[in-house]
């Protein structure tokens, strides 16, 4: 079996894989900076629970935007499974062509995203929509190759920074709100942060298909914590929630 690791700035999210089947997904805070054995001891305890024999996992694959788990996790990787994992960074096969100025820009995180989605939509033109602590956009070619994209704050960060940089507004439940004009400051801040951004994924999907793609329409993919949310606007053709451990088990297989 196959364990792949996304560790966000917010989240770890974790899946298992048999062969191309998904058995178990599973999030933990990455806040925390933890020991290799605190996180050996968790995610033993998470496949326990899941009737997931810890001695079947012999691959691992990562990708982290947060070098000071890096070591945490390689030493949890060979004390706890016996493995060295498989870390998604330059070098690394992915399949795909990288045409950002400097490719060792691009966050494992998106790269991974990207080798999902060609995997699932192959010789698609192809935008991912990635809803994490960051929102970012990404415009894959149907020749695999990797345009690059669009980072921006994300839902959170965003209702985050208002509580922390201002005197009276309070943290909200992010939630889609019934109108686009808030009659108290709670539901304003809901629908300044809802609406601004379906605003914002609308006009990059348009840009950026009336400039890499000659008005032919890309296959439009959301992924992340918060694509649900977006459900009703209709800015995806589909929501992938684990996208990116469908990448991390492709980089496997190509590696």
């Amino acid at each position: 079996m196959i364990l792949c690791l996304d560790v966000g700035n917010t989240q770890i999210f974790g899946g298992v894989f048999e062969s191309d089947s998904l058995k178990l997904q599973f999030r933990r805070t990455s806040q925390l900076r933890s020991s290799s054995d605190e996180l050996g001891v968790f995610f033993r305890a998470v496949l326990r629970e899941n009737e997931i024999d810890y001695r079947s996992i012999d691959q691992v694959a990562i990708c982290c935007v947060v070098p000071d788990l890096m070591y945490s996790l390689r030493a949890t990787c060979q004390k706890y499974f016996s493995v060295d994992p498989l870390v998604l960074r330059p070098g690394v096969k992915t399949g795909l062509k990288i045409l950002y100025r400097d490719p060792r820009e691009v966050g494992a995180d998106r790269i991974a995203d990207a080798v999902g989605a060609v995997k699932l939509y192959p010789n698609r033109n192809i935008i991912v929509a990635d809803f994490g602590t960051a929102t970012t956009l990404c415009a894959i070619t149907s020749r695999r190759e990797f345009l690059g994209g669009n980072i921006v704050p994300g839902v959170n960060l965003s209702m985050e920074a208002l509580e922390e940089r201002t005197a009276q507004l309070p943290s909200v439940e992010i939630i889609p709100p019934a109108t686009a004009i808030g009659r108290s400051t709670v539901e304003s801040i809901q629908a300044g942060l809802y609406w601004s951004n379906v605003g914002m994924v609308r006009e990059l999907v348009s840009r950026i298909t009336e400039e890499e793609f000659a008005n032919e329409r890309p296959v439009v993919i959301g992924t992340g914590g918060f694509a649900h949310l977006f459900n009703r606007e209709k800015l995806f053709d589909i929501v992938v929630s684990d996208l990116i451990l469908t990448g991390l088990r492709e980089v496997i297989r190509l590696n």
